[in-house]
């Protein structure tokens, strides 16, 4: 049985001897890394790869990727051996769209490596994800006001965009909506339905997913439709299935709703505001993602301009949301966030303050606290996770 040694346990050792410990040293069989995106900006790394510690939360950094500018937005594959980064880095001269590269990850070093690249089909970039199988990249295109669908073969690469759906209308705010603004996707756990918040129309569109032919169609309930100007930005699926949950970007509240699984239907049964009742919101503070615990029992939302993650605690029987608290991000402009896998941390990509936090969550309360350790990501945008256990 063959283990790697990673850096933080060779520290860890040295220490050990140092300090004269002389206890029983058991060297970690699992591996952990931190992905991380940025924009384009002054000092931007690009892609960097980050070696975690789960004792001591510490993050090393051992790779950086600078071949596309601006790798905002990524996710990894169900398999754990790619991974998927977006860029509006445009693709060619010939295609001036932005980029969608696929890597392939060294699941003993953390490592990336370039597999092949495509052109998004669409302008501002802002999201990309995974069909739940493996089978697709699903990318959203801000600016565009589009989606495109890709598939992956056995080995990782992409193809050329298999579908590209253009949607329209717009909404009530002048500023924000006057178009469409797709924003994320997120598939149903079975990868029947794929649910695509657009901003700029108010709308969750729901598409039924094609697996044959990698292509789309409206589902029988299309769309629902978020309250006029709240701009929803991201969605999470409760690990039950039966809920899921809306961050709206402009309004900076959620929105609770009933998942119908035979139809991918949307129902919604709660609003709440993500601020603390002591803060009155205004046009500096914008919501931006969300994400559930592992065990399901609390939801995290991230607000700009508060600077704060709001913590709900989650109803198992109703779905409903309570308030249990509000915790600075300790840096500005908190655009994504990761909840840790086996539920112990919560990573923040402050974009202002060029890092990623770290926190230390606690399982029952639902409470998180700064550790302390930060990670220099100019122009952070995007965290992501992946453990890799031995053999």
């Amino acid at each position: 049985m063959k283990h790697s040694i990673t850096l933080t346990s060779v520290l860890l050792l040295i220490f050990f001897i140092a300090t004269g410990y002389e206890g029983e040293i058991e060297m970690s069989e699992i591996n952990e890394y931190i992905y991380t995106g940025s924009f384009s900006g002054e000092g931007s790394k690009g892609l960097q790869v980050f070696e975690f510690d789960r004792v001591t939360g510490l993050l090393t950094e051992i790779q950086m990727i600078d071949d596309r500018a601006g790798p905002n937005f990524q996710a990894i594959h169900p398999n754990g051996q790619f991974l998927y980064s977006v860029s509006d880095d445009r693709f060619s001269d010939e295609k001036p769209y932005g980029t969608l590269s696929a890597y392939k990850i060294n699941r003993e070093t953390g490592m990336l490596e370039l597999l092949n690249e495509q052109s998004v089909q669409g302008r501002g970039t802002a999201h990309v994800s995974l069909d739940p199988e493996g089978a697709f990249v699903y990318v959203s295109n801000y600016s565009e006001g589009n989606l495109a669908v890709f598939q992956i073969d056995e080995e990782g690469y992409l193809s050329e965009a298999t579908d590209v759906v253009q949607h329209e209308g717009s909404s009530i705010n002048p500023n924000r909506q006057q178009q469409p603004h797709v924003h994320s996707i997120i598939p149903s756990p079975d990868g029947r339905f794929i649910y695509v918040s657009d901003l700029g129309i108010d709308k969750i569109m729901i598409y039924e997913v094609d697996r044959e032919k990698a292509t789309l169609s409206p589902a029988e309930t299309p769309w629902f439709e978020n309250v006029p100007g709240s701009g929803p930005r991201h969605f999470i699926i409760h690990p039950n299935g039966e809920f899921a949950y809306s961050v709206e970007e402009l309004s900076v509240t959620v929105a609770a709703l009933r998942i119908d699984e035979a139809t991918g239907a949307l129902e919604q049964f709660q609003r709440l505001s993500l601020l603390p009742e002591d803060v009155e919101r205004d046009e500096s503070m914008s919501a931006a993602d969300i994400h559930i615990s592992p065990d399901g029992k609390f939801l995290y939302a991230s607000v700009r301009g508060e600077d704060i993650i709001a913590i709900f605690e989650i109803d198992p029987n109703t779905g409903e949301l309570t308030a249990v608290g509000h915790e600075s991000t300790i840096g500005g402009h908190p655009r994504n966030f990761m909840i840790d896998e086996k539920g112990e941390f919560l990573l923040v990509a402050n974009r202002d303050n060029d890092h990623v936090v770290v926190f230390r969550r606690d399982k029952e309360s639902g409470m998180i606290e700064f550790t302390g350790t930060e990670a220099d990501v100019p122009v952070a945008v995007c965290v992501t996770q992946l453990i890799v256990e031995a053999d």
